[in-house]
């Protein structure tokens, strides 16, 4: 049985009715879904971490650190996207969504379309 664990970008309070966050490090916190056998099995929050300490790379280790195999965002730059990908895990572009839900509905039924270098925006890597 396929079990993933999928963190997505928040507006307070999280959870699957929160709006996205519209840029991954600049998020209120990240709702983190466990995927197990096509539907949702656990939802759960965890707050964003500052970037000061290791720019935009500190919500990386800390998301890596928290067992998330997946993520699902609307919008990063290229160097944190760089670096879910030296680590491990999958980011998909869900820019589409308004939910939390929605986004991992559609990550579910495989309508997402893993995030490439054209979908980043500005940040450092411009």
């Amino acid at each position: 049985m396929d079990k993933y664990l999928i963190a997505i970008p928040s507006e307070h309070p999280g959870g699957l009715n929160a709006s996205l966050g519209a840029h991954f490090g600049h998020c209120d916190m990240y709702t983190l879904v466990t995927v197990e056998g096509g539907s949702v099995a656990d939802v759960s929050t965890i707050p964003n971490v500052p970037h000061q300490q290791g720019g935009c790379m500190a919500p990386v280790q800390y998301l890596a650190g928290k067992g998330v195999q997946r993520l699902i965002a609307g919008g990063m730059g290229l160097r944190p996207l760089m670096g879910f990908n030296q680590v491990g895990i999958e980011v998909y572009y869900g820019a589409g969504a308004s939910t939390v839900g929605e986004a991992v509905q559609a990550a579910i039924e495989g309508r997402l379309v893993q995030f490439q270098q054209e979908h980043t925006c500005g940040g450092g890597a411009h």
